[in-house]
């Protein structure tokens, strides 16, 4: 360990886990802001509960990062490993329908195992990222990664499965990311373009098929509460007393903050006016009491993380790296776009946490743990560089 430590450390890049430390601590003091109200007239709660519990979720990530950032991610190619995560991330997605909860929220998406909670479709995200680039590693490097059917429909058909659970959870918009991260790795892989495009034109088939299926159980399926999201989707102000509520007054608060904001804490529509204002729509009470600059500011952080993992994805020497990095990115990207479109009314609201700054602990835990992953493939990259 100690060698191992002296001839990678000193190439780790330190940015990363600055940026990283300032968004989680710039998300645990926009909680307490968003926060309060909502803990004391919903839950009767003390004021500082939500601050306190993410405090507690933020001492058990911040450990996790840095171990993460320091375990070897070639480890993750191992196939003991591989069938584990997979095996675990399969158990978790099966529990969830029998011993799960969250319906009120509108999808049965939690684990309460104990004082414990968990998303299994989090877990999901980073548990297929890592599965994708270990096994795509391993046919790069036997020659056989653009054998479509022994390559790449086994992978596909485990994403589908882990994917189709989560539909059944009605959580359409951690659905929509990871399919849309498990593309990107096989994207990063360097799978030629003729294998690529058959293998869109069968997701582009799969998506049709749910369409007609959605179509013809939609009494089932398409529940009163999702159905009225799509319309107010179309015209939030129609529906500005119920399902369009949410939208309405996200872009009040917007309004509001203008350029530099109203100021920490004076928020006006946090009480009562913006339902759940520390998950979903914790930005929109950054924009009142930050204005377009604190909005910026924390975008800039997200971005500055996506950049670095897709710069490794462009200039990196080790195929299984690339993807790694490739999905990851993906992940705070695409995660970042559903939370923001939802509230800016340009994607249907789906309901989906802001990487480092929403409430919520099994998010933050996990996107730490996917980021120290991505220092770590940072590290090795910039460690064969420097032999180069």
């Amino acid at each position: 360990m100690k060698t191992y430590l002296k001839r990678y450390l000193h190439h780790a890049d330190f940015s990363i886990a600055f940026v990283y430390l300032v968004l989680v601590v710039f998300g645990l003091v926009m909680i307490y802001s968003s926060s309060f109200y909502w803990a004391v007239e919903r839950y009767d709660w003390a004021p500082d509960h939500f601050f306190q519990q993410q405090k507690t979720n933020l001492f058990l990530a911040i450990p996790v990062f840095f171990i993460m950032s320091l375990f070897p991610y070639k480890h993750f190619k191992n196939k003991f490993v591989m069938i584990s995560m997979v095996s675990v991330m399969f158990l978790l997605l099966i529990l969830v329908h029998f011993i799960g909860s969250g319906g009120a929220a509108g999808s049965q998406s939690w684990l309460y195992i104990g004082p414990l909670n968990l998303q299994p479709s989090e877990v999901a995200k980073i548990v297929l990222v890592l599965y994708f680039s270990s096994l795509f590693a391993k046919k790069i490097q036997k020659g056989t990664l653009n054998d479509l059917t022994n390559s790449i429909y086994p992978p596909i058909i485990i994403m589908a499965a882990a994917v189709g659970s989560i539909m059944l959870e009605t959580d359409v918009g951690n659905s929509m990311i990871i399919t849309f991260v498990c593309i990107t790795v096989i994207v990063a892989s360097g799978v030629q373009f003729r294998v690529f495009s058959k293998l869109l034109g069968l997701i582009i088939s799969a998506f049709l098929i749910i369409g007609i299926l959605l179509y013809f159980f939609r009494d089932t399926i398409i529940t009163p509460r999702r159905l009225g999201r799509l319309e107010a989707f179309f015209n939030p102000f129609a529906y500005e007393e119920s399902f369009g509520y949410q939208i309405v007054n996200g872009y009040l608060a917007i309004g509001s903050g203008g350029l530099t904001g109203l100021g920490l804490g004076n928020s006006n529509q946090k009480y009562g006016y913006l339902p759940e204002p520390h998950t979903d729509f914790i930005m929109a009470v950054i924009a009142e009491e930050l204005g377009i600059i604190g909005v910026v500011i924390i975008l800039a952080g997200i971005f500055f993380l996506v950049f670095k993992g897709l710069s490794i994805a462009l200039t990196g020497r080790d195929p299984h790296g690339r993807m790694i990095a490739a999905g990851i990115a993906s992940i705070f990207g695409f995660q970042t776009f559903v939370n923001l479109g939802g509230m800016l009314g340009i994607i249907p609201l789906t309901g989906v946490p802001l990487p480092f700054i929403s409430y919520g602990g099994t998010a933050l835990i996990l996107f730490s743990a996917a980021l120290g992953i991505l220092m770590n493939v940072s590290m090795f990259a910039r460690y064969e560089k420097s032999k180069k």
